[in-house]
Protein backbone atom coordinates (compact mmCIF):
# COMPACT_ATOMS: atom_id res chain seq x y z
CA UNK A 1 0.00 0.00 0.00
CA UNK A 2 0.95 3.41 -0.89
CA UNK A 3 -0.14 7.01 0.19
CA UNK A 4 -3.34 4.48 1.58
CA UNK A 5 -3.80 3.20 -1.58
CA UNK A 6 -2.45 -0.02 -4.06
CA UNK A 7 -0.14 0.86 -6.96
CA UNK A 8 -1.27 -0.38 -10.51
CA UNK A 9 0.46 -2.16 -12.49
CA UNK A 10 1.27 0.87 -14.87
CA UNK A 11 3.06 2.29 -11.89
CA UNK A 12 5.08 -0.66 -11.17
CA UNK A 13 6.52 -0.99 -14.22
CA UNK A 14 7.04 2.47 -14.43
CA UNK A 15 9.24 2.51 -11.58
CA UNK A 16 10.89 -1.02 -12.66
CA UNK A 17 11.74 0.89 -15.86
CA UNK A 18 13.26 4.11 -14.02
CA UNK A 19 15.23 1.44 -11.72
CA UNK A 20 16.94 -0.41 -14.76
CA UNK A 21 17.92 2.88 -16.31
CA UNK A 22 19.84 4.33 -13.52
CA UNK A 23 21.22 1.14 -12.99
CA UNK A 24 22.37 0.87 -16.05
CA UNK A 25 23.80 4.55 -15.96
CA UNK A 26 25.44 3.79 -12.73
CA UNK A 27 27.45 0.68 -14.40
CA UNK A 28 28.48 2.62 -17.68
CA UNK A 29 29.86 5.11 -15.44
CA UNK A 30 31.95 2.57 -14.05
CA UNK A 31 33.01 1.02 -16.31
CA UNK A 32 34.36 4.63 -18.40
CA UNK A 33 35.74 5.50 -14.53
CA UNK A 34 37.70 1.91 -14.57
CA UNK A 35 39.07 2.30 -18.40
CA UNK A 36 40.33 5.62 -17.83
CA UNK A 37 42.13 4.65 -14.12
CA UNK A 38 43.20 1.60 -16.70
CA UNK A 39 44.91 4.21 -18.95
CA UNK A 40 46.37 6.48 -16.82
CA UNK A 41 48.16 3.57 -14.47
CA UNK A 42 49.40 2.31 -17.76
CA UNK A 43 50.91 5.37 -18.93
CA UNK A 44 52.75 5.53 -15.31
CA UNK A 45 54.34 2.27 -15.82
CA UNK A 46 55.28 3.10 -19.32
CA UNK A 47 56.98 6.09 -18.09
CA UNK A 48 58.75 4.30 -14.86
CA UNK A 49 60.18 2.04 -17.44
CA UNK A 50 61.48 4.79 -19.83
CA UNK A 51 63.21 6.41 -16.38
CA UNK A 52 64.97 2.90 -15.17
CA UNK A 53 66.10 2.20 -18.59
CA UNK A 54 68.07 5.76 -18.79
CA UNK A 55 69.35 4.81 -15.38
CA UNK A 56 70.64 1.29 -15.65
CA UNK A 57 72.02 1.12 -19.51
CA UNK A 58 74.36 -2.61 -18.18
CA UNK A 59 70.97 -4.23 -18.31
CA UNK A 60 68.61 -4.22 -20.78
CA UNK A 61 65.01 -5.59 -19.41
CA UNK A 62 63.98 -8.80 -21.93
CA UNK A 63 61.45 -8.23 -23.95
CA UNK A 64 58.08 -10.99 -23.46
CA UNK A 65 55.25 -11.28 -25.15
CA UNK A 66 53.40 -9.70 -22.04
CA UNK A 67 55.93 -6.65 -22.30
CA UNK A 68 54.52 -3.28 -22.99
CA UNK A 69 55.76 -1.25 -26.45
CA UNK A 70 56.64 2.64 -25.64
CA UNK A 71 57.30 4.96 -28.28
CA UNK A 72 57.37 8.64 -27.19
CA UNK A 73 55.38 7.98 -24.05
CA UNK A 74 52.30 6.37 -26.25
CA UNK A 75 52.07 2.38 -25.19
CA UNK A 76 50.81 -0.16 -27.07
CA UNK A 77 47.82 -1.00 -24.03
CA UNK A 78 47.01 3.19 -24.27
CA UNK A 79 46.21 2.75 -28.12
CA UNK A 80 44.36 -0.49 -27.79
CA UNK A 81 42.77 0.78 -24.42
CA UNK A 82 42.20 4.19 -26.25
CA UNK A 83 40.40 2.11 -28.83
CA UNK A 84 38.28 0.12 -26.66
CA UNK A 85 37.13 3.21 -24.74
CA UNK A 86 36.44 5.38 -27.36
CA UNK A 87 35.31 2.64 -29.48
CA UNK A 88 32.00 2.89 -28.19
CA UNK A 89 31.40 6.13 -29.76
CA UNK A 90 32.00 5.08 -33.04
CA UNK A 91 29.62 2.46 -32.75
CA UNK A 92 25.87 3.12 -34.97
CA UNK A 93 23.18 3.39 -32.61
CA UNK A 94 20.67 -0.33 -32.91
CA UNK A 95 17.66 2.89 -33.43
CA UNK A 96 19.20 4.92 -36.14
CA UNK A 97 20.20 1.17 -38.27
CA UNK A 98 16.74 1.02 -37.40
CA UNK A 99 15.76 4.24 -38.78
CA UNK A 100 18.06 3.99 -41.53
CA UNK A 101 16.25 0.43 -42.69
CA UNK A 102 13.05 1.99 -42.38
CA UNK A 103 13.77 5.39 -44.91
CA UNK A 104 15.54 3.02 -47.17
CA UNK A 105 11.91 0.83 -47.35
CA UNK A 106 10.17 3.74 -47.52
CA UNK A 107 11.83 6.03 -50.12
CA UNK A 108 11.73 2.52 -52.33
CA UNK A 109 7.89 1.87 -52.02
CA UNK A 110 7.26 5.54 -52.83
CA UNK A 111 9.29 5.07 -56.11
CA UNK A 112 7.07 1.50 -56.58
CA UNK A 113 3.99 3.80 -56.08
CA UNK A 114 4.36 6.50 -58.48
CA UNK A 115 5.75 3.90 -61.34
CA UNK A 116 2.74 2.39 -60.79
CA UNK A 117 0.50 5.85 -60.74
CA UNK A 118 2.19 6.79 -64.10
CA UNK A 119 1.17 3.16 -65.43
CA UNK A 120 -1.93 3.11 -64.44
CA UNK A 121 -2.64 7.04 -65.42
CA UNK A 122 -1.09 5.81 -68.83
CA UNK A 123 -3.25 2.37 -69.62
CA UNK A 124 -6.40 4.91 -68.01
CA UNK A 125 -5.44 6.68 -71.45
CA UNK A 126 -5.24 4.36 -73.92
CA UNK A 127 -8.28 2.38 -72.69
CA UNK A 128 -9.98 5.74 -73.06
CA UNK A 129 -8.45 6.10 -76.67
CA UNK A 130 -10.04 2.87 -77.74
CA UNK A 131 -13.09 3.00 -76.53
CA UNK A 132 -14.01 6.55 -77.77
CA UNK A 133 -12.63 5.50 -81.03
CA UNK A 134 -14.75 2.35 -81.35
CA UNK A 135 -17.97 3.72 -80.36
CA UNK A 136 -16.95 6.66 -83.07
CA UNK A 137 -16.55 3.88 -85.36
CA UNK A 138 -20.35 2.58 -84.84
CA UNK A 139 -21.22 6.13 -85.04
CA UNK A 140 -19.64 7.08 -88.45
CA UNK A 141 -22.25 4.85 -91.02
CA UNK A 142 -25.35 6.86 -89.50
CA UNK A 143 -23.38 9.83 -90.44
CA UNK A 144 -23.18 8.41 -93.94
CA UNK A 145 -26.74 7.59 -94.24
CA UNK A 146 -27.11 11.32 -93.15
CA UNK A 147 -24.67 12.45 -95.87
CA UNK A 148 -26.71 10.04 -98.84
CA UNK A 149 -30.02 10.81 -98.22
CA UNK A 150 -29.14 14.58 -98.14
CA UNK A 151 -27.33 14.28 -101.44
CA UNK A 152 -30.69 12.51 -102.81
CA UNK A 153 -32.90 15.64 -102.04
CA UNK A 154 -33.24 17.56 -105.03
CA UNK A 155 -33.33 21.32 -105.47
CA UNK A 156 -36.88 21.96 -105.14
CA UNK A 157 -37.17 20.08 -102.25
CA UNK A 158 -34.63 21.74 -100.56
CA UNK A 159 -36.94 24.13 -99.06
CA UNK A 160 -39.33 21.40 -97.11
CA UNK A 161 -39.27 21.37 -93.75
CA UNK A 162 -38.90 17.60 -92.73
CA UNK A 163 -35.30 18.18 -95.36
CA UNK A 164 -34.48 21.57 -93.03
CA UNK A 165 -34.70 19.51 -90.15
CA UNK A 166 -32.37 16.74 -91.07
CA UNK A 167 -29.75 19.25 -92.25
CA UNK A 168 -29.92 20.38 -88.91
CA UNK A 169 -29.77 17.15 -87.53
CA UNK A 170 -26.77 16.25 -89.51
CA UNK A 171 -25.12 19.59 -88.57
CA UNK A 172 -25.24 19.40 -85.19
CA UNK A 173 -23.95 15.88 -85.13
CA UNK A 174 -21.03 16.67 -86.61
CA UNK A 175 -20.40 19.96 -84.59
CA UNK A 176 -20.54 17.33 -82.17
CA UNK A 177 -18.06 14.96 -83.06
CA UNK A 178 -15.75 17.71 -84.21
CA UNK A 179 -15.70 19.32 -80.48
CA UNK A 180 -14.31 15.72 -79.15
CA UNK A 181 -11.53 15.68 -82.07
CA UNK A 182 -13.28 13.90 -84.81
CA UNK A 183 -12.27 15.01 -87.97
CA UNK A 184 -12.80 13.98 -91.85
CA UNK A 185 -9.60 13.10 -93.64
CA UNK A 186 -9.17 15.08 -96.77
CA UNK A 187 -8.62 12.88 -100.11
CA UNK A 188 -10.03 14.43 -103.59
CA UNK A 189 -7.40 16.82 -105.51
CA UNK A 190 -4.62 14.98 -101.96
CA UNK A 191 -1.68 12.89 -102.96
CA UNK A 192 -2.58 9.21 -102.00
CA UNK A 193 -0.57 8.56 -98.92
CA UNK A 194 -1.67 4.62 -97.57
CA UNK A 195 -1.64 5.78 -93.78
CA UNK A 196 -4.68 7.71 -94.49
CA UNK A 197 -6.34 6.74 -97.64
CA UNK A 198 -7.65 2.89 -98.88
CA UNK A 199 -7.06 2.92 -102.79
CA UNK A 200 -10.20 0.57 -104.55
CA UNK A 201 -10.11 1.71 -107.73
CA UNK A 202 -7.31 3.13 -110.35
CA UNK A 203 -8.03 5.18 -113.19
CA UNK A 204 -6.00 6.70 -116.21
CA UNK A 205 -7.05 10.59 -116.09
CA UNK A 206 -4.27 13.04 -117.86
CA UNK A 207 -6.20 15.74 -115.65
CA UNK A 208 -4.96 14.37 -112.31
CA UNK A 209 -1.38 14.01 -111.89
CA UNK A 210 0.07 10.67 -110.86
CA UNK A 211 -0.74 8.94 -107.55
CA UNK A 212 -3.48 12.22 -107.14
CA UNK A 213 -7.03 10.69 -105.72
CA UNK A 214 -9.38 11.80 -108.48
CA UNK A 215 -12.95 10.56 -106.15
CA UNK A 216 -13.45 9.49 -103.05
CA UNK A 217 -16.32 6.88 -102.26
CA UNK A 218 -16.23 6.97 -98.30
CA UNK A 219 -15.17 9.33 -95.90
CA UNK A 220 -12.33 8.60 -93.86
CA UNK A 221 -12.19 10.07 -90.25
CA UNK A 222 -9.68 10.74 -87.29
CA UNK A 223 -10.00 10.46 -84.01
CA UNK A 224 -7.33 13.79 -82.83
CA UNK A 225 -4.20 11.72 -84.01
CA UNK A 226 -5.34 8.19 -85.03
CA UNK A 227 -7.19 7.39 -88.01
CA UNK A 228 -10.68 5.78 -87.15
CA UNK A 229 -11.75 4.81 -90.75
CA UNK A 230 -9.36 5.17 -93.81
CA UNK A 231 -10.99 6.98 -96.70
CA UNK A 232 -11.77 4.50 -99.55
CA UNK A 233 -11.13 6.24 -102.96
CA UNK A 234 -10.04 6.05 -106.65
CA UNK A 235 -6.50 7.35 -107.52
CA UNK A 236 -5.22 8.62 -110.69
CA UNK A 237 -2.09 6.10 -112.41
Amino acid sequence: MENGREKSQEEMVKEAVEEAKKAAEKEQAVEEAESAKEVSGEEDTCREDLDGGAQNTEEEPKETEDDETCEDGVCENDEKSGRKLFGKKNKKDKKDEKIEELTDRLTRQMAEFDNFRKRTDREKSQMYEIGAKDIIDKILPVVDNFERGLDAVKEDQKEDPFVQGMEKVYKQLMTTLEGVGVTPIEAVGKEFNPDFHNAVMHVEDENFGENIIAEEFQKGYMYRDSVVRHSMVKVAN
